[in-house]
């Protein structure tokens, strides 16, 4: 559900590939022939960048550090998390920029079954510029964590999560550093 850091990854790409990084959460399966072909391979990106980062040690260290019993459900909140730190920390023109980007393919294209309610409220509400607020980004967490089957694990992360709060500043810098530095040297640029 890191919609900002996806689509800060895939900017440079056309607004059918933006689309396929910014909906891939809601695509199951590798059948993607029903996608363009800029989209389908968006939606390629995002499962490297996601297989990528949920590999990388930063990650499984963070995870480990969540309380025992929620780690299985850690990598939900730090994917949010890691929306609110490059809110907070790319330039605000840039960010502003694409978001609004963002929103327009949004409200353009068909979003999947999956994201078909949540898209809308995402835009409405500007949920990628909010998620600057730490405060946002919880209650982001708690309302996903109700959707789950039994008590809301995701909430239960959250004291955690401020704990932590500097030490997962941290780690973001380090993972977004070297994600970058991953996609760069896999394009060949």
């Amino acid at each position: 559900m890191n919609f900002l850091a996806h689509a800060w990854l895939a900017r440079h790409g056309s607004d059918a590939f933006l689309y396929g990084n910014l909906v891939a959460d809601g695509i199951k399966g590798g059948d993607l022939t029903g996608l363009p072909d800029d989209a389908a391979q968006g939606v390629r990106h995002h499962r490297r960048v996601d297989a990528y980062v949920d590999a990388h040690p930063v990650v499984l260290n963070a995870r480990r550090r969540s309380p025992h019993g929620l780690q299985r459900y850690s990598g939900i909140v730090l994917d949010l998390v890691w929306d609110h730190f490059l809110c907070r920390h790319l330039a605000v023109e840039d960010r502003d920029e694409l978001i609004e980007r963002c929103y327009i393919i949004l409200m353009q294209k068909p979003a999947p079954a999956r994201l078909k309610e949540m898209v809308p409220i995402l835009v409405r509400e500007d949920w990628l510029r909010a998620y600057a607020d730490f405060d946002f980004t919880c209650r982001a967490i708690r309302g996903i964590g109700t959707r789950l089957s039994g008590p809301n694990r995701l909430a239960e992360l959250l004291p955690h999560l401020r704990h932590e709060y500097p030490r997962l500043e941290r780690d973001f810098q380090a993972l977004w550093t070297d994600t970058s530095e991953y996609l760069t040297a896999r394009s060949g640029a």
